[in-house]
């Protein structure tokens, strides 16, 4: 039987419910931080939790005064407890409104909801088999002031991946509305030429990945604007978030990527 938290309450999965005008159910309306745990540590918490703090203000959540980073973090540990998977397991965090419309005379008092999720120990580690990519078409990402945070409101890459799915790619990227690529639909972008790292800039509109803000600040990346034709022409080129760490890209389009040059990153991190 699995639990899953609700402020702070734990509950048996199949007894938990929220209420049919709730925001995030209605609206996709949050923020959601996807975390990984290994031997009974969240990894990366500070940088979950400044992004986490940072999007609350920036949609208007209230976060309640009691529920501190060092209470969220510890009600993020019960629930991994409570459902046994201290070892290795993905969380998943979300933070939203009350129920109501746009314009209710509502509380913007954040609510949280904690799921946790069994992982292979391998999923973190680097794949031997490389990805495939694609370009997901017909749609594009505003660079806007959302653009940086992981909100509920993922239509977009939920579209994106089902792209990919008929395309039989593993991940499909996406597009800003300059028609650059930004990002993919789970993760962050890096590629290597001619010996240099480079990432798209969040004024572009990816998402501020943990994981990309970790590598950022262990070896010397550059921020470029991505096309089409960069990839083309690059050495080496890799995806990052918080779960996955760093996923080797083998091929997009026509382009077959270097193994070895994302090994000697991973070697460098980790």
């Amino acid at each position: 039987m699995g639990y899953i938290n609700i402020d702070g309450k734990l509950q048996a999965l199949q007894d938990a419910t929220i209420p049919a005008d709730n925001r995030a159910f209605r609206y996709g309306y949050g923020l959601f931080e996807t975390m990984l745990v290994l031997d009974g540590v969240i990894q990366l918490a500070d940088y979950h939790c400044d992004r986490l703090w940072s999007g609350a203000a920036a949609l208007y959540l209230q976060v309640p005064k009691l529920l501190t980073r060092e209470a969220l973090v510890q009600e993020v540990l019960r629930t991994v407890a409570k459902n046994k998977l201290e070892k290795c397991c993905r969380v998943r965090l979300q933070l939203y409104p009350g129920s109501g419309g746009f314009f209710d005379n509502v509380s913007q008092q954040a609510h949280y909801l904690i799921e946790c999720f069994s992982l292979e120990p391998h999923v973190p580690e680097l794949n031997e088999i490389g990805l495939t990519i694609g370009i997901a078409e017909g749609l594009q990402k505003s660079p806007d002031a959302l653009a940086n945070y992981k909100t509920t409101n993922a239509l977009l890459y939920a579209i994106a991946a089902q792209q990919a799915k008929a395309h039989k790619w593993n991940d499909a990227l996406l597009c800003n509305t300059h028609g650059h690529i930004i990002e993919s639909t789970i993760a962050n972008i890096f590629w290597i030429k001619d010996d240099m790292m480079y990432t798209p800039p969040l004024t572009e509109g990816c998402v501020a990945g943990v994981m990309r803000r970790y590598i950022m600040q262990k070896i010397a990346v550059a921020e470029s604007i991505l096309t089409t034709e960069t990839l083309q022409h690059a050495d080496a080129m890799f995806l990052t978030n918080a779960i996955r760490r760093i996923k080797w890209v083998r091929k997009f389009d026509t382009t077959i990527y270097n193994h070895g040059a994302v090994l000697n990153i991973v070697q460098q991190i980790f």
